[in-house]
């Protein structure tokens, strides 16, 4: 058996694994800590590098005292991360501001001047729409895409930018850490929307970066995911507790890795993931987008193959609200008057298991309480920073464990929606692989399966499968395995759910509503997010 180190850099915190790759990927031990995700008034969410590297060192010095795997043994290093990042650095590696996250919103000026102007068609320039969808095969629309990030920090912190060097997402700072080496994987390439898909690695698009006003020399070398990016350095193996030489290879986002993980590597394979995020992904073998409901076919981990990825901003993230502000209350009131880790509700792993446990006794439907899970604007199926969660239908019988049924209802009805707008574009699987956090607890497993009428399968250790995808473009570098096409036969099902027809029955009449809560409410929307903002009501 040969040794692999994965960290799976999330949102909220890094997982690192520690695989085994024999005649199946096995995890072996894992170790896991957080760090922040700063959330600004003016639409900034920031994190700090230090805070993740200070969480890789711990969790892999963790790692090993648990196991008596040495790290000499180790034979690869890998990432799976959080993607559309923006970490500009410079000649050393430093970092030239704080890393701006995937949720960051503050470019709004700069879509609105890049983009947004003239003719319009989806909100986007015509000339600069047909042409980003010639080359890239999509287009920047969305406040939180990277390159309005990059000039937002031109414009605005002008002496940092012009110490900047090259530009970075997440995992490629720390590769550069790890190694010194300056890459860009294709997958991270092409979230920047300046790559162009025709041209494989050498991809960079110097007619849009022309167009849209950005330093072709910042942008570094773009690698395979199985592509060796360097190797580990001396100082940081002695921070790490490794050892020095290791190779380190490119490994890729979260959208491209958590799919391959899942084991969804086939053409009209379709995967959803719930965990502070959300999203729908079905593999495709041609480039596609849906400009009206902000859906497009990404470069993922293999070759030949796209990721037709529809996102959500909060999944997860609304459960985690949900704990601590309705079962966990700052006021002192509580789901039950008694406490879950006394007595028989010992059992339970953690509050989320005593959570989703304990709505089970709520019918389909909550009561009528629908719930929005836009807690931090949206993306798909419309783009809008100012959308914003709600409980619609609260009566003199709402409880709180209506309220919090409704919230994992809320995320599922978005799920099928951004389900069936793939449909417009392509067939999608009747069987969905269900993975990320959301998918430990059974409840929430058999409550997508009835809103979305598929059967839904969960693997082995969903919530780690991004780690699982990294250790498989490891293996694949270090020819390991033949090929990711092949990764599918690694990856057991642990557990399959059949949609209910009376619950089904009852869903489907909710999502209609649900669908219809965004039309009804978007200039209420607008409205409070100009009255949040300090700005006069128009």
């Amino acid at each position: 058996m040969v040794y692999v180190l994965a960290y799976d850099i999330g949102t909220t915190g890094v997982k690192t694994c520690l695989f085994g790759i024999g005649e199946r990927i096995t995890l072996l031990a894992g170790a896991s800590r957080g760090y922040g995700l700063y959330i600004l008034e003016n639409g900034g969410a920031e994190q700090d590098t230090e805070e993740w590297w200070e969480a890789m060192c711990k969790t892999t010095r963790e790692l090993f005292a648990q196991v008596e795997i040495k790290p000499e043994e180790i034979a690869g290093i890998s990432f799976c991360s959080q993607m559309q990042g923006l970490v500009l650095v410079d000649r050393e590696g430093v970092p030239v501001h704080r890393p701006m996250s995937y949720m960051d919103q503050r470019a709004v000026k700069e879509v609105q001047k890049g983009i947004a102007h003239g003719f319009k068609v989806a909100g986007a320039n015509v000339r600069k729409l047909l042409k980003s969808l010639k080359i890239t095969g999509a287009v920047s629309t969305s406040v939180k895409d990277p390159m309005w990030k990059y000039k937002w920090l031109e414009n605005h912190e002008p002496e940092n930018f012009a110490k900047a060097y090259k530009w970075l997402d997440v995992k490629e700072y720390l590769i550069c850490r790890l190694t010194g080496k300056f890459v860009m994987t294709e997958d991270s390439a092409y979230a920047t929307l300046l790559y162009d898909t025709r041209k494989g690695k050498e991809g960079w698009s110097r007619e849009l970066c022309k167009m849209f006003g950005i330093r072709m020399s910042h942008l570094p070398e773009i690698i395979k995911s199985s592509q060796q990016a360097g190797v580990l350095t001396e100082r940081a193996a002695k921070e790490l507790g490794l050892c020095p030489g290791i190779p380190v290879f490119g490994g890729g986002g979260d959208a491209s890795l958590i799919s391959v993980g899942a084991g969804c590597v086939r053409v009209g394979d379709t995967h959803i993931y719930c965990g502070t995020s959300g999203w729908v992904t079905t593999v495709t073998d041609r480039q596609m987008v849906d400009v009206s409901a902000m859906i497009a076919a990404i470069v993922g981990a293999q070759s030949g193959k796209y990721n037709y990825f529809a996102e959500m901003e909060t999944a997860g993230k609304c459960l985690e609200w949900v704990k601590d502000h309705l079962a966990l209350d700052e006021i002192g009131i509580y789901l039950e008057k008694r406490h879950v880790t006394e007595g028989e509700e010992a059992a339970y792993k953690s509050l989320y298991d005593y959570m989703t446990e304990t709505i089970k006794q709520v019918p389909a439907g909550s009561g009528g309480v629908v719930f929005t899970p836009w807690l931090h604007g949206n993306r798909c199926p419309f783009e809008d920073p100012d959308a914003a969660g709600m409980f619609f239908g609260i009566r003199l019988e709402t409880g709180k464990t209506e309220l919090i049924r409704a919230v994992l209802e809320g995320i599922c009805y978005h799920l099928r929606w951004m389900l069936e707008c793939q449909d417009k574009k392509l067939k999608t699987a009747k069987t969905i692989r269900f993975v990320g956090g959301g998918a430990l607890s059974p409840v929430t497993a058999q409550l997508l399966s009835d809103v979305t009428g598929r059967e839904v399968e969960v693997v082995e250790s969903p919530q780690n499968v991004g780690a699982v995808g990294a250790a498989a473009v490891t293996a694949v570098g270090l020819k390991l395995i033949p090929s990711l096409e092949e990764v599918g036969a690694f990856i057991p099902v642990k557990e399959r759910f059949l949609p209910r027809k009376e619950e089904k029955a009852v869903y489907d009449r909710y999502f209609e509503v649900f669908k219809g809560l965004y039309a009804a409410n978007k200039k209420n929307y607008r409205l409070l997010g100009q009255a949040r903002r300090g700005k006069d009501s128009i």
